[in-house]
């Protein structure tokens, strides 16, 4: 029996999160937008507009950045089925995230699922929310992400990891950046069914993913490390 499919989504923003953590999902739930009713909140400390530029910022190109407008604060979000957290350099900053695992802590309980894209795993793990359950994460930055996580089952060859637990939230975890495409297309999937899934790949012209098990990244970066 196929589950409910979820109407209200929440993504997660932060001074410095990578762009396409946020931007490649979106597009992928707007263009799924348009045959089901969803509603969505871009949530954040406040409503000041947040950049991708992290704090203090570490690029070269220091004013090649984009913002985007938040609609809720962390104090004013309402109830959401689906939480996206988004990586990038952000998350490095303890500053910047405390607010952000606060309202992470509060809100995961009662979530119907929790989709990590990148970085945004590293978020969760330090907090404990993964402890003994199998996640991803960005492959070039593993090694960091995974020494958060000590008590977590990390599976490096995946390009996403679906960890259903029994008792806790569901949490879908991805590699990193476009695989935050790739998780939300399983994701609609099993939400919405094979063919919603391929209707809006083919809305977006784009070549699914289809091997969750296997991500190239993972040798590309272990020979680089």
């Amino acid at each position: 029996m196929s589950p409910t499919p979820p109407t209200r989504y929440g993504m997660i923003v932060f001074t410095g999160f990578q762009a396409l953590d946020v931007f490649g999902p979106l597009s992928t739930l707007n263009v799924l937008s348009r045959t089901h009713k969803m509603d969505l909140a871009i949530l954040a400390e406040s409503l000041t507009p947040v950049s991708t530029n992290p704090s203090p910022n570490p690029f070269v190109s220091t004013g090649f950045g984009q913002e985007i407008v938040p609609t809720h604060t962390f104090q004013d979000a309402p109830e959401v089925e689906v939480l996206l957290v988004p990586g990038g350099f952000g998350t490095r900053n303890k500053a910047t995230m405390a607010p952000v695992e606060a309202y992470i802590r509060t809100v995961f309980p009662t979530v119907k699922y929790v989709i990590t894209i990148c970085t945004g795993s590293a978020i969760l793990a330090g907090i404990g929310l993964l402890d003994h359950r199998r996640a991803t994460t960005n492959k070039s930055t593993w090694d960091a992400v995974v020494a958060l996580g000590p008590r977590v089952e990390w599976v490096r060859k995946a390009r996403w990891v679906v960890d259903e637990s029994e008792g806790v939230t569901p949490v879908w975890s991805s590699s990193g950046v476009s695989a935050g495409i790739d998780v939300t297309f399983a994701f609609i999937e099993r939400m919405y069914g094979g063919e919603t899934a391929e209707r809006v790949a083919n809305v977006m012209e784009y070549g699914r993913w289809r091997d969750e098990g296997w991500d190239p990244f993972a040798e590309v970066w272990e020979r680089e490390g």
